[in-house]
């Protein structure tokens, strides 16, 4: 054999490489290409979002903890026998840092440590407030309370709010606040 076939042969075994090459990538980059449309058409994902919408008259919670207690409105009521339990703990609450109203009796009479009464505007803060309690306070979630006040109502059983520490201890051990049922997470 020349060299000029053999120069020959060699491009053009080159060009043949560089052709399949060629072929390849472009049948890869076409795959891609229908696979990305197919995905983008047949995507449910905007369907979810629209199911995960609020439904009309849902209320809308946040789940965030206040930052700071100055953030968090109470109302304290006696529950118990005993005159004078709810100013005390009312001006504890005040002594924290708590906007508080002025305290009243309550017309029930509790049994337990206390009831914590709330609607979707204090969700998360009346989370907090029950580490307060050391989680002994029982939540009433209502969803149709338009007031962002928490109705605390002091129990026979109550003895004292819990220290910063206990209360920081309560809040890890208690779970999350989570989404009352019928309610949507506010944006």
């Amino acid at each position: 054999m020349s060299s000029k076939t053999t120069v020959r042969s060699v491009w053009a075994d080159v060009t043949f490489s560089r052709m399949r090459a060629l072929v390849v990538v472009g049948v890869l980059f076409v795959a891609a290409v229908v696979v990305v449309v197919t995905a983008v058409v047949r995507d449910t994902q905007a369907n979810a979002s629209a199911a995960q919408s609020c439904p009309d008259g849902a209320p809308r919670v946040s789940l965030a903890l206040p930052s700071d207690a100055s953030q968090v409105k109470l109302r304290i009521f006696n529950g118990t026998k005993t005159p004078g339990v709810a100013e005390r703990v009312t001006e504890d609450f005040k002594n924290r840092g708590f906007v508080v109203q002025k305290p009243a009796d309550s017309k029930a009479k509790l049994k337990d440590v206390a009831v914590l009464r709330y609607g979707p505007k204090s969700v998360a803060a009346a989370q907090w407030i029950r580490a307060y309690f050391l989680g002994d306070a029982e939540p009433q979630y209502s969803p149709t309370r338009t007031t962002d006040v928490i109705d605390v109502v002091i129990g026979p059983r109550f003895r004292q709010l819990a220290t910063y520490t206990e209360v920081n201890q309560s809040l890890a051990q208690l779970s999350a606040p989570t989404l009352p049922p019928g309610a949507c997470l506010a944006p």
